[in-house]
């Protein structure tokens, strides 16, 4: 199998030089970047999800380019987010974990990047490259100005603007539970509050271009509950509702694997406790289809939008019931490692395209770097998606594999490794007797495991190599090689 080789040498990675290459700073693109949390690939209507209506979303596709095989680079927050903020693997900048007691500084931000070449950087909602647990994030070095930070909507003394806001408007998360049954009011939704950031970073008067990271916590959930805001989940009909992707023998599958972490443990749920979970997902992301159409009118409304690159994404994913498993941890199914990506920049990238590549969430530091005119390290493990945004070459085909990793995420003792093809994706569970391996052209959803198939012997050695290969060359070398000896 041809490799995506990257270049691995991380202290080059420093020279990346900020002289733009064309143009002036005035023609550059401002860049609003959204990320969910937790959100799955298919929960977009024009995506493929005839369930849920999300018209904005429809919108920012029909103006783009969405994408149908993007993934993260692990299924826990802090090193997907380290990963896709730097262009580089979690494995090769130190970043494999949450609960980390900082970030390591082993490759810069993208966001301090555009920042040092006079971009005007700001960020709402959560950052999440360090732990949160009794504390407030520890910022890195990362360029952003305009800072209004909420990693959750849990109610919290310090460190949590949010709900710093709920309190100045005589109210908190906890009372609102109360007086409205367990749901929120739109209004007082930390999604809407993240929003509201973003609006007023948007109407400032600014004299560069910039970068808005809005960091929305849902879909995520709390404590295994879903918090959509009041009203949305009776939208849906809950019997219409398809329910998660569940075989018996799934039960079997995971206690199999019941020595390697994962947040919840098997169960069969029944047809209507799936069906209300899913719509409660669901409800979660239509309120921000909603907060995303209020971002594209101001854009409008202010003469931004054209010049103005859009990109909507997650983290990671959510199983909600997939396999008898919800939330998530060191598994890699399809609704775990597969995200939302849409990319759309009016004046330049192709409109209503739908790229069915495989591509990864590192492609888009290096991807940004070409849109603003800066040069691009060879040692990023990236690769930017410029040629096919802009029609220059086939828009379905990308990478040969996506990989995405998982070391110690939560109890520390679990480690994985994915490697997915265009057909097959096979899964090495380290330090056990341990993995899958999936024909995805027979079997999308994952439930035959063909990992002792004799048959598949060949194909699992093949892809064990690709894996192999993969993490030798994301491995950090040390300082950069000046001499011969």
């Amino acid at each position: 199998m041809k490799l995506d080789r990257p270049s691995s040498h991380l202290s080059l990675l420093f020279l990346v030089l900020l002289t733009p290459l064309c143009g002036s700073a005035e023609n550059r693109p401002n860049i609003l970047w959204i990320c969910t949390d937790q959100q799955r690939f298919d929960t977009i209507r024009s995506m493929g999800n005839p369930h849920i209506l999300t018209p904005n979303l429809d919108q920012l596709v029909a103006s783009g380019v969405g994408f149908t095989h993007a993934y993260c680079q692990a299924v826990t927050c802090t090193p997907s987010r380290a990963s896709f903020l730097t262009g580089m693997y979690p494995d090769a900048i130190r970043a494999c974990m949450n609960g980390n007691d900082h970030w390591a500084e082993a490759a810069p931000l993208i966001t301090k990047t555009l920042a040092d070449a006079g971009y005007d950087c700001g960020l709402t909602g959560k950052l999440h490259l360090s732990s949160t647990a009794g504390r407030t994030e520890k910022r890195p070095d990362d360029g952003y100005r305009f800072f209004k930070f909420s990693h959750d909507p849990h109610d919290r003394k310090e460190g949590n603007d949010y709900t710093d806001w709920l309190r100045s408007q005589g109210t908190s998360r906890t009372r609102l539970l109360e007086e409205h049954g367990g749901a929120l009011p739109p209004e007082f939704h930390q999604t809407t509050w993240c929003t509201d950031r973003a609006l007023e970073f948007v109407q400032q008067k600014h004299d560069s271009p910039w970068l808005l990271s809005l960091n929305i916590f849902a879909p995520h959930s709390l404590g295994g509950r879903m918090y959509p805001p009041e009203g949305y989940t009776q939208r849906f009909d809950l019997e219409s509702l398809p329910g998660p992707w569940f075989r018996d023998s799934d039960l079997s599958a995971q206690d199999h694997l019941a020595e390697v972490d994962f947040q919840t443990r098997p169960r069969k749920y029944g047809k209507q406790e799936s069906q209300l979970y899913q719509a409660k997902y669901w409800a979660m992301i239509e309120h921000i289809d909603e907060q995303v159409g209020r971002l594209l009118a101001a854009l409008e409304e202010t003469g931004q939008r054209k010049n103005t690159i859009i990109i909507f994404t997650s983290d990671h994913g959510e199983s909600l019931g997939d396999h008898g498993l919800r939330r998530k941890g060191c598994r890699f199914y399809e609704g775990l490692v597969r995200v939302p990506l849409i990319i759309s920049w009016p004046t330049r990238y192709r409109k209503g395209l739908k790229s069915h590549a495989l591509v990864e969430l590192t492609d888009l530091v290096p991807t940004l770097l070409e849109a603003t005119g800066l040069r691009v390290s060879p040692t990023l493990q990236g690769k930017s998606l410029a040629s096919i945004l802009e029609g220059r070459s086939d828009p379905h085909r990308h990478r040969n594999f996506v990989r995405c990793i998982y070391y110690r995420a939560l109890t520390g003792k679990s480690y994985g490794s994915m490697i997915r093809t265009r057909h097959h994706k096979l899964v090495i569970y380290h330090g056990h007797e341990l993995g899958e391996l999936f024909n995805l052209r027979k079997d999308p959803h994952e439930h035959e495991n063909l990992w002792e198939n004799p048959a598949y012997a060949p194909l699992r050695f093949e892809l064990m190599k690709t894996a192999f290969d993969a993490a030798a060359f994301a491995t950090d070398l040390g300082p950069r090689r000046v001499g011969g000896h």
